[in-house]
Parts: C-alpha cells; structure tokens; sequence
C-alpha cells in the first residue's frame, strides 16, 4: 500500500512540474526556433488583423469641418 500511494505521489509531482504532457514545441533547437519565430510573428500581426476586420485601418472621410475637394 506504501508503494502505491508513494508512486501516485511522485507521478503527481513529475506531471504538475513537467507542464504539459504533449509539448508545445519540437525538442530540435533549429525547427523550435523556427517555431517560436512564427509563433511570434502571428501575434505580432494581430494588431493589424484586428484593424482590419473593424475597418479601423480606414481613412476617416467625414470630418466635422467642410472642405473645397477641389484644387485651389
């Protein structure tokens, strides 16, 4: 019975200091390098992809003062 609860006990300890049981990126250096960079820029561009989709990106064209739009 020692032995059992004493396996569960350390099975536990290596599974909540170990993270995740499938790891989130590859153990090759290059390729997690690779990885992480792409992973990095997707959220670099989510700014831009969120401007996007709202149409903030836009130029604003109805402005509170009246303009010519004609050359003066």
């Amino acid at each position: 019975m020692r032995k059992l609860i004493m396996a569960v006990l350390a099975a536990g300890m290596l599974t909540a200091s170990s993270g995740c049981v499938v790891p989130a990126y590859s153990s090759d250096p290059v390729r997690r390098t690779r990885q992480l960079i792409f992973t990095s820029e997707n959220l670099r561009l989510i700014n831009n992809e969120w401007e996007r989709f709202w149409s903030l990106d836009m130029p604003e064209h109805t402005t509170q003062f009246r303009v010519h739009g004609g050359v003066v």
